[in-house]
């Protein structure tokens, strides 16, 4: 669907647009309050101990799990598509790191560092991470079970038997790289803890386009072939003109 394309809603009086919005707004805020509801289950999820010594590398040379998260308690890992060789990150997962890239300043001044993780080997991603003029901690976790431990890499043999777990389900996929975030958590004494990871759909709030998008009146428009962002979204430089 084109920005030219007709759609329609009743055409209404001030008065009874104002009644439909409060109508409306009671919805939106039931919403609210079960968001605020959902989020705090979430931070009452039990943890569990990362145990694992996890490597990466990085600009600053090879780095543990805990020197990611650089003097902070909190670290959130996005869990970036971008296997070896690949030559350009994945459209989805760029899509969210542009929206992400904004928020690092800020979480760092609150207690939370912010790091992509991929397989791709460094150099690679660093080619990429400078062609999007990205500025969020990157590292290559190549060569680490870091990205299968967290179930967003896979075996070609587990592809094959169909023993793939993605989403906390078993999934059928067909590459060896998805998508996803992770939270993590260290104490005084240095014990690491992972205490969430969303998957899918999960990372979408992020994306703040979508909510943007949702208040408009053609929405998400995602009416292609994938009816997903695949329809519309390209790396911010492949679009053919300014907007």
């Amino acid at each position: 669907m084109s920005a030219h394309d007709a759609i329609s809603r009743p055409v209404v009086s001030r008065d009874e647009w104002l009644a439909a919005r409060k109508e409306l707004l009671t919805r939106e805020k039931e919403l609210t309050r079960l968001r605020d509801d959902l989020n705090a289950k979430r931070r009452a999820l039990p943890w569990v101990k990362v145990d694992k010594e996890y490597a990466f590398d990085t600009n600053e040379g090879r780095k543990t799990l805990g020197e990611l998260f650089d003097g902070r308690s909190q670290l959130i890992v996005h869990h970036f598509m971008f296997g070896p060789g690949w030559g350009a990150g994945c459209i989805g997962c760029s899509f969210t790191a542009d929206h992400i890239e904004g928020t690092r300043v800020h979480l760092e001044h609150h207690d939370v560092s912010l790091v992509r993780v991929s397989r791709a080997p460094l150099d690679e991603i660093e080619a990429y991470r400078r062609r999007m003029g990205w500025q969020v901690t990157w590292v290559s976790s190549h060569g680490s079970d870091f990205n299968y431990d967290y179930q967003v890499s896979f075996t070609p043999e587990a592809i094959a038997q169909g023993t793939v777990t993605y989403n906390y389900a078993t999934a059928n996929v067909s590459i060896e790289d998805l998508s996803g975030l992770s939270v993590f958590y260290r104490n005084a004494d240095g014990e690491i803890f992972h205490t969430y990871s969303t998957y899918g759909r999960g990372d979408e709030l992020v994306d703040s386009t979508y909510m943007l998008l949702d208040m408009t009146p053609h929405g998400r428009n995602e009416t292609g072939p994938h009816r997903n962002l695949m329809d519309w979204v390209k790396r911010h430089d492949e679009y053919e003109s300014p907007g």
